[in-house]
């Protein structure tokens, strides 16, 4: 898991919309690589602020919310850098070189993040990591282990619950309001 300094730090060394909107779609909706890298144009649903994954692992489908952060990321992306004379519905395609406007691979994704990660200063950040950083940061907020699991598109709630690696700071802290919560309870009898 991430720090918040350390994926602000890494989403700022991103060098074009293109890789911001790739980040996010891990880091704020939970998506995959293979995921982020199979989205098509039509999988885009900024109106409802949500995704479809047609490709996710295990053949699941899902739609998943993602922050408006990333449609905004999203549509600076397709004006100002996606060829227009694309061949692919693919959202995420090849900007320079001699593969302009084809779909991007899963090396080039990994290049780009680790081109980040260097110039962040971040010592280790893969595509995975950002993915356990949304669900963990979700799970802080509160949201619910079973929502967790839809969005992450996980078959078991045993696989979300491995999945999250909590701060100490949350565990503590719910650890209290719990046990406050019993010891009131205890007084009152």
């Amino acid at each position: 898991m991430l720090e918040p300094a350390d994926a602000e730090a890494f989403l700022a060394a991103l060098r074009t919309h293109r890789d911001r909107a790739m980040a996010q779609a891990m880091l704020l909706g939970g998506l995959r690589r293979c995921e982020v890298l199979g989205l098509r144009l039509s999988d885009l649903r900024p109106g409802e602020r949500r995704v479809f994954v047609g490709e996710g692992k295990g053949g699941r489908q899902r739609i998943v919310p993602v922050s408006a952060r990333f449609f905004s990321t999203v549509g600076a992306y397709y004006d100002a850098e996606r060829p227009r004379t694309c061949g692919t519905d693919r959202v995420f395609v090849v900007l320079k070189g001699p593969r302009r406007g084809q779909p991007l691979s899963a090396a080039g994704l990994d290049e780009i993040v680790d081109g980040a990660r260097r110039r962040a200063g971040v010592e280790h950040l893969t595509c995975h990591q950002l993915r356990h950083t949304c669900f963990t940061r979700l799970r802080e907020a509160g949201m619910a282990l079973e929502a967790i699991q839809a969005q992450a598109g996980h078959a078991s709630i045993e696989s979300t619950r491995i999945y999250l690696h909590l701060a100490n700071d949350w565990l503590a802290g719910e650890y209290l309001r719990a046990a406050e919560a019993i010891e009131a309870q205890s007084v009152q009898l």
